[in-house]
């Protein structure tokens, strides 16, 4: 008898059960099914973005690739026609590397102003990291050492030449170069001095700035 009332009272409890999961259904059925399908949706939009940022990524880099194969087979000219593309239609940071790859393509052909340009104006681009915008202004200053002034020189690297910035050495270097090219050495030797000083300057900068300290202490100009 007790397990005949087991079984009754099961019976009913399942049936309760059944009503209220109908009774939900019923309210809440359209809504489930929406999310259902929200979710769905939501994972093949993130799958189909994952393949195409994978996609594009790789087809930009296989365009930058063919491009640095053109330039060391010497063809300049088609070279910096496939940067040019890439700078327009690359993906991710395929562009910017364009474009400081096309400045480096100027200067090795001789187009210096059109090189110092290019490398100046991706140094003033805020939407550029600014590792990439540092390396652009020494670029940069490292040509107007030849082709321009101090005053550019300083324009575009002074900035750098503080002691928190790590490019900071070739900022100086470039700064003492430019400031001994137009006479100034005293300008010069204090540029030259401040890289000896600093303990983590590297020993290649540090050569070539004790060099020209000893060369600027033989002159007796400063």
């Amino acid at each position: 008898m007790a397990n005949q009332d087991d079984s009754f009272i099961r019976e009913v409890n399942e049936e309760l059960r059944s009503d209220q999961m109908k009774a939900i259904w019923m309210r809440f059925g359209g809504l489930i099914v929406a999310l259902a399908a929200l979710i769905v949706l939501g994972t093949v939009g993130k799958v189909g973005y994952d393949y195409w940022q994978e996609t594009s990524s790789s087809q930009s880099g296989d365009a930058f690739l063919a491009a640095l194969n053109l330039a060391r087979e010497n063809k300049s000219d088609e070279a910096l026609a496939a940067l040019t593309a890439l700078e327009k239609d690359g993906y991710g940071s395929y562009p910017v590397l364009a474009r400081l790859r096309s400045a480096t393509l100027q200067a090795q052909k001789g187009e210096t102003d059109a090189a110092i340009t290019a490398f100046s104006e991706i140094g003033k681009d805020t939407r550029i990291p600014p590792a990439l915008r540092d390396a652009a202004r020494l670029r940069a200053a490292y040509l107007l050492i030849d082709h321009g002034t101090y005053d550019q020189v300083s324009s575009e690297v002074e900035q750098l030449a503080v002691p928190q910035n790590t490019m900071r050495h070739s900022a100086r270097e470039a700064l003492g170069l430019s400031a001994y090219k137009a006479g100034d050495f005293a300008k010069a030797k204090s540029w030259f001095q401040q890289i000896t000083d600093d303990t983590e300057s590297p020993r290649g900068v540090m050569g070539r700035a004790q060099m020209m300290l000893d060369v600027i202490a033989a002159s007796g100009k400063a």
